[in-house]
C-alpha cells in the first residue's frame, strides 16, 4: 500500500486541547498504514550502525559530525523500492521510510557524544574499556530519548509555527518526494563508491600522497599543507562557506602566525621551555604544534563552547520553563487525545520507570568506580544536567539547527560543574576523574540524542507519523548503535596504536619503579607500565614500558591523540586528533590536578574572546586553531564549492540543504570514512599494509611530487561541483512532483 495524495486531516497544532492554527500532516491521523514493521526497524538499525561508524571516524578527525537523517531516508526509499521490484512485495509506505530514518539517525548522535568524551580516558592516562564505552553510549542514548518524550508537545506541536527544526523539515520533504516518485539515492551511492575507491587508492595502495605540503622559504616554521580527503571536502560542502572560512582562518592563525612566532622568539632559547622537552630550535613545525599549539587550541575551544552556551541562555531559561509547564499539562490532560494516532506517545509512567532504571544502573555499576556516596552524587548529577541539557538541546535544535547546536559547550559546562563539585567535596582521586568523565559522557550523548530525536519527531509530525512508533524505533536504533560504536572506537584505536622503541620518542628521565604497579609482557619480556599524564622535565605525556632500572624501552602510542604515525618497520598508520576529547581531558586535569601550562591555555582563551568580540563564531575558529591546517583546507575547499554552486543556481537555503550535491557530499563522507575504518582494521594483520603499499614501486619523482594528490583531489572536487550545478546525476523528479512539493511548503 502506498499513499499518494491522502485527504488532509485537521489537527490543532497547539495540542493539549488548545485552539490554534491547523496543521495538515501528509498522512492524515485517521489513516492507518504499516509503520513500525520489523523490516523498517532492522534496516534503520543497520544504516544507523553504518552512519554511526562513519560519524565516529569523522568526529575523531575533526571534532564534528553531519546529520545522517536525509541520506538514511534516501537510502531507505531506494532499498525498499528495489526489494519491492525484485521480490514482488508491497511498496514501503512513507511512514515505514520515516521509521528507518528515525532509527538510523541515532547512530550519528551517539557517535558524536562517544567521540567527544571517551577518548579522553587515554589522554588522562587510562585505558579505554569496552564495557565502559558501551555503558556510557547506551545509557546516554536511551536517557536522551526518554527525557525528550515529555517535551514533544511543547516543542514540536505547540511551537510548530515558531520552531522550524530545519534538518527535520528538510527530511520530511525528501520523504514526500520519495513517496511521490522522486529518488536521489543514486547520488548517495555514487558518492559512496567514488570516495571508497579514492580512499583505498590513497591510504592503502598509496598511489599518491595523503598530505602534500610545502614549507614557505624564508619563513621559519610556516608550512602550507592539504589533507587530500573527500571526507573533509564533503563536510565543508555541508557546513557551508561561512563556517569553513572561519575554520581555515583558525588554522592559518595556528600554522602561519603562532607556530612561526614560537619558532622565531624561542629559537634563541638555550633550554627547553615547558611543556616542551627539547630546544625550540630543534623542533619541527609538528613538534611545536604538539608541544604548544594544542594547549592554545584547547583553551580556545573550551572558551568558544562556553561562549556559545552563554549566548543561548535566554533560550535555555525559556526551554526549561516550557518543558516543566508541558509536563504539568500532560498530567492534567490524561489520555484525552489517546484516540488520535498522531498524538500517541509512550506513556509517561513508562518514561519515568525507564529513566529511574537507567539512573539505578549508573549508580549500581562500576561506571563510576567510587564509594556509594560518589555513585549516588554522580547519578543525581546525571539526572539534573541530563534533563537541563536535553531540554536546551531540543529547543536550540529547533531554533538554529543541529549543526549550530552547542553540545560541546553543554558538555564543557557539565564537566566544569562536576569537577568543581568533586573538588569542593574533596573527591580528587583517580576514581573521581573517571566518574567526572563518565557523567559528562552520558550527559553529552543524552543532549546530542535529545536534539536528534527532536528533529525526527518534527519529521514525523509533518508526514503524519505515530510518535510512539518513532520513539520505539529510535530506542532500538540507539541501543544497537551504542553496542557497535564501542567496538568501532576500540578497533580504530587498536589498529593504529604504535609500539616503538625509537630513541627520539623515549624520555630521558627515569621512572620510579617502586611506585609502578602495572606490568605488561612485550616480545616475551615483562615491563613496568609508566603513565605520564602531564609533561615533566625529560618526559612527554605517554604510556611507556620501562625496565627494572626505570629506563623507558618502548612507547605505546595510541591512535587517538598519538604523535607517532609510522611503525618501526616503516608502515604508516592513521592518527586521530580528537580535538574535543583533548579538551575534556584538559578540563578534568586542570581543575583536579592543577598541573597544566596555564599561560598557553589562557592565550587560547583570549583568542576566542577576541574573535567573539570581532563578530566571528568563536567555537568554529577555535576548532580551526586546534586542528592542523591540512585538515581545515579541504573543508574550506568544500565550502568554496558550495558557495559557487549556490551562487550559480541561486538555490534557496532550505532547498540547498537537501540538494543532489549535499547527498553526494554525504556519500563522500560515508564512503571515505568506512574505507578508512576498513583500512585501519587491515593494519592489525601483520605486514598486510606493507604488502598493499605499492608506492615503493613507483618512480621517486612520483612519490615525492604533490601533483598526483592535487590532481586526484581536484577530480573529486570537480565531480561535486558538476553535480551541484546539475551537469551530472540530474534529479529524476518530474515537474509535477516538484510542483506538488512546492504547494505543500506552507504546511512544512
Amino acid at each position: 500500500m502506498s499513499v499518494q495524495t491522502p485527504p488532509p486531516a485537521e489537527t490543532p497544532s497547539e495540542g493539549l486541547g488548545s485552539a490554534g492554527p491547523v496543521h495538515r500532516p501528509y498522512v492524515p491521523a485517521n489513516i492507518e498504514m504499516p509503520e513500525l514493521t520489523w523490516s523498517a526497524v532492522l534496516l534503520g538499525a543497520i544504516l544507523g550502525i553504518v552512519f554511526g561508524a562513519s560519524s565516529l571516524y569523522l568526529v575523531l578527525r575533526v571534532g564534528m559530525t553531519v546529520s545522517a537523517s536525509i541520506p538514511v531516508a534516501v537510502l531507505s526509499i531506494t532499498v525498499f523500492r528495489a526489494f519491492s521490484k525484485i521480490l514482488g512485495t508491497r511498496p514501503a509506505t512513507i511512514l515505514e521510510n520515516n521509521i528507518v530514518q528515525t532509527a538510523g539517525s541515532a547512530g550519528e548522535s551517539i557517535a558524536f557524544g562517544v567521540g567527544v568524551t571517551m577518548p579522553a580516558l587515554m589522554i588522562l592516562g587510562y585505558d579505554m574499556e569496552l564495557v565502559r564505552v558501551m555503558l556510557v553510549a547506551a545509557l546516554g542514548g536511551l536517557l536522551g530519548i526518554l527525557m525528550m518524550i515529555p517535551l514533544r508537545r511543547a516543542f514540536i506541536v505547540k511551537q510548530h509555527g515558531s520552531l522550524s527544526y530545519p534538518e527535520g523539515t528538510a527530511c520530511a520533504k525528501v520523504l514526500i518526494v520519495g513517496e511521490q516518485g522522486g529518488s536521489s539515492a543514486k547520488t548517495v551511492f555514487v558518492g559512496f563508491g567514488l570516495a571508497f575507491v579514492y580512499q583505498v587508492l590513497m591510504q592503502s595502495l598509496r598511489l599518491w600522497q595523503e598530505y602534500p605540503a610545502k614549507a614557505i622559504k624564508g619563513f621559519k616554521g610556516a608550512v602550507v599543507s592539504l589533507e587530500s580527503s573527500p571526507v573533509l571536502m564533503g563536510v565543508g560542502y555541508i557546513i557551508g562557506f561561512k563556517i569553513s572560512c572561519v575554520m581555515v582562518a583558525g588554522g592559518m592563525l595556528a600554522a602561519l602566525v603562532l607556530t612561526p612566532a614560537i619558532a622565531f622568539f624561542g629559537g634563541a632559547a638555550t633550554t627547553a621551555i615547558f611543556p616542551g622537552t627539547k630546544l625550540i630550535s630543534e623542533m619541527s613545525p609538528k613538534d611545536i604544534r604538539d608541544a604548544y599549539i594544542l594547549y592554545i587550541g584547547a583553551g580556545a575551544v573550551a572558551t568558544g563552547g562556553i561562549i556559545s552556551l552563554f549566548q543561548a541562555l535566554p533560550l535555555i531559561v525559556s526551554s526549561i520553563g516550557s518543558g516543566m509547564r508541558d509536563i504539568r499539562l500532560s498530567k492534567r490532560g490524561g489520555n484525552s487525545e489517546a484516540s488520535n494516532r498522531t498524538d500517541r506517545d509512550l506513556p509517561l509512567w513508562m518514561v519515568g520507570l525507564g529513566a529511574i532504571g537507567l539512573v539505578a544502573a549508573i549508580a549500581a555499576t562500576d561506571l563510576m568506580p567510587t564509594d556509594l556516596a560518589g555513585r549516588l552524587a554522580g547519578a543525581a548529577m546525571v539526572v539534573l544536567f541530563g534533563f537541563l541539557f536535553v531540554t536546551v538541546s531540543s529547543r536550540l535544535t529547533g531554533e538554529i539547527g543541529s549543526s549550530s547546536n552547542p553540545i560541546s559547550g553543554m558538555t564543557v559546562a557539565t564537566l566544569l560543574l562536576t569537577c568543581l563539585i568533586f573538588v569542593l567535596m574533596g573527591w580528587v582521586g583517580p576514581s573521581y576523574r573517571l566518574a567526572a568523565l563518565s557523567i559528562a559522557g552520558i550527559v553529552c550523548i543524552a543532549a546530542s540524542n535529545g536534539g536528534t530525536t527532536s528533529q525526527d519527531l518534527k519529521t514525523g509530525f509533518l508526514v503524519g507519523a505515530t510518535p510512539r512508533s518513532q520513539q520505539i524505533s529510535i530506542l532500538v536504533g540507539a541501543l544497537t548503535s551504542a553496542v557497535v560504536i564501542g567496538f568501532t572506537l576500540l578497533l580504530l584505536n587498536d589498529a593504529s596504536t604504535v609500539v616503538t622503541g625509537r630513541a627520539e620518542y623515549l624520555p630521558k628521565a627515569k621512572a620510579e619503579v617502586g611506585t609502578l604497579t602495572e606490568t605488561i609482557t612485550h616480545d616475551g619480556k615483562s615491563y613496568h607500565v609508566w603513565r605520564v599524564v602531564n609533561p615533566i622535565p625529560g618526559a612527554q605525556p605517554g604510556k611507556y614500558l620501562v625496565d627494572d632500572q626505570g629506563q623507558a624501552r618502548f612507547l605505546i602510542d595510541p591512535a587517538i591523540n598519538g604523535r607517532v604515525d609510522t611503525r618501526d618497520d616503516g608502515t604508516k598508520v592513521i592518527k586521530y586528533d580528537a580535538p574535543k576529547a583533548t579538551l575534556m581531558a584538559l578540563i578534568i586535569d586542570g581543575i583536579m590536578t592543577q598541573k597544566l601550562p596555564w599561560d598557553l591555555v589562557l592565550i587560547g582563551v583570549f583568542i576566542a574572546i577576541v574573535m567573539h568580540l570581532a563578530g566571528v563564531p568563536a567555537l568554529a575558529f577555535a576548532v580551526g586553531v586546534y586542528l592542523p591546517l591540512s585538515t581545515s583546507v579541504p573543508i574550506f575547499i568544500g565550502g568554496i564549492v558550495r558557495a559557487a554552486v549556490d551562487g550559480i543556481k541561486k538555490t534557496p537555503a532550505e532547498e540547498s540543504d537537501s540538494s543532489p550535491a549535499v547527498l553526494l557530499a554525504s556519500g563522500y563522507i560515508a564512503g571515505g570514512a568506512i574505507a578508512g575504518i576498513l583500512i585501519a582494521t587491515l593494519a592489525i594483520i601483520p605486514h598486510a599494509s606493507k604488502l598493499l603499499d605499492i608506492s615503493t614501486r613507483l618512480p621517486a619523482s612520483w612519490q615525492n611530487s604533490p601533483w598526483p594528490s592535487i590532481v586526484a583531489f581536484g577530480l573529486m572536487t570537480t565531480v561535486l561541483f558538476l553535480v551541484g550545478i546539475g551537469a551530472l546525476l540530474r534529479s529524476t523528479e518530474s515537474p509535477a512532483v516538484a510542483e506538488g512539493i512546492k504547494g505543500r511548503e506552507e504546511d512544512l
